[in-house]
């Protein structure tokens, strides 16, 4: 026998058994709405206009080379990011109380961070401090920071159902009643899977709370500049909180970079350098940075766009409920309010693939497939009702809302 031959099969990640379906699919009217990344008007990755000028840029560099970059990555790209984040004025950055590393993609960002808090914060090596994140939330947020050694990741309240927005009275209190010094990560803009963000006044009353109570913030700062269309707008969260000491991320900078690269060098060892040096090279020259934003607009554009036609088509054909909270939300996903079943008839009847939370990707709507969604939405809203529903699998943990 193989030693192997006890390993479980794991269950298949639900949005790429979910594209797998759709491809599977042989129907010419088959729609992916459940895809993670943006798409163009005709359904395909968009490569921006200024990365392909950059990368010829960089292979008609002789001085450049292949040698290995720094631990915490390449130094224009750290210092670069971390205006981005942060801006040109920030008090953090002129108070030298912000480091940076160059990680590979979202998922390695959260990882090296949850790996750092697990090991140095509120006291070494410390399991037991309750880590938070919203329910709904992005599924890796719960296993990144489980996998990092934390023994205690806890859901507070961020979506209201019913109202289909931010349930802020229910956030508020769960900032409240928690713990001292527990972590709560937040999303720095365009929630992920929701689309609903506080507006400005709401992550204020959030930041006194959670200055208050002592509580340390980890913003998960994915979709900047993607999700309105302005750099500044989209980090004004993680901007406000940055103005205060009073979250801790000052003093010990050197100290904190110093275990960081012992964390990357037991994980990577040393980051890739072509990316790196792509988006080091757009954000340092002042013309290439303006053509980056434009072609940022140009996608959050498209996204905005889709929203305001999806919703004038469900209340041209009539369809029950309000559907406000289309426009209301913000980035490339959207909660729709559709229920198990009724995704389910949108599949399986209709060929439109969706995540059976009812969350959508905005950017799966093109302006040749947004009349078959919309009818096959209204025919899912009106043919499958709510209280013939029989849920049996919902992993959000969120009740149904009839739209």
């Amino acid at each position: 026998m193989s030693v192997f031959s006890e390993v479980p099969q794991a269950a298949p990640v639900a949005v790429f058994k979910l594209t797998q379906d759709f491809t599977n699919d042989q129907s010419p009217q088959k729609v992916n709405l459940g895809v993670g990344a943006y798409r163009t008007d005709e359904g395909k990755p968009w490569i921006l206009p200024v990365v392909k000028k950059v990368e010829k840029l960089i292979v008609q560099d002789d001085s450049l080379n292949h040698e290995y970059l720094p631990i915490l990555g390449l130094p224009e790209f750290r210092s670069s990011a971390s205006k981005i984040a942060l801006g040109d004025d920030s008090p953090a950055i002129h108070e030298n109380r912000v480091g940076a590393v160059q990680c590979l993609g979202g998922t390695g960002a959260l990882k090296m961070g949850a790996e750092f808090l697990r090991r140095f914060y509120n006291g070494n090596n410390n399991t037991k401090t309750p880590v938070y994140v919203s329910a709904p939330t992005w599924e890796n947020h719960n296993a990144v920071f489980a996998n990092a050694g934390f023994e205690d990741v806890r859901p507070y309240k961020y979506w209201d159902a019913e109202k289909r927005g931010l349930d802020l009275a229910g956030f508020l209190g769960d900032l409240e009643s928690c713990p001292e010094r527990s972590i709560f990560v937040l999303h720095a803009c365009a929630h992920n899977p929701t689309g609903t963000d506080p507006t400005q006044e709401q992550w204020k009353q959030i930041a006194e709370v959670m200055m208050r109570r002592k509580l340390f913030v980890f913003f998960d700062s994915a979709y900047q500049g993607f999700a309105s269309g302005s750099l500044e707008k989209d980090a004004w969260a993680v901007r406000y909180f940055s103005f205060s000491k009073n979250f801790g991320l000052y003093n010990e900078r050197v100290a904190n970079s110093s275990q960081m690269e012992k964390i990357v060098r037991t994980t990577w060892s040393n980051p890739p350098s072509q990316g790196a040096r792509i988006v080091a090279v757009t954000l340092n020259s002042p013309e290439l940075f303006a053509e980056w934003k434009d072609n940022v607009k140009t996608m959050a554009d498209r996204v905005l766009l889709m929203r305001a036609q999806l919703k004038a088509k469900l209340q041209a054909l009539g369809t029950p409920g309000t559907w406000d909270h289309i426009t209301e939300q913000i980035g490339m996903f959207s909660f729709t309010g559709l229920n198990p079943k009724q995704v389910e008839y949108m599949v399986n009847e209709k060929h439109v693939y969706l995540m059976a939370s009812g969350r959508i990707n905005m950017c799966g709507l093109t302006t040749k497939n947004i009349d078959h969604v919309a009818q096959s939405i209204h025919e899912a809203v009106t043919k499958v009702p709510v209280e013939k529903c029989t849920i049996t699998h919902n992993p959000s943990g969120l009740q149904p809302a009839w739209p």
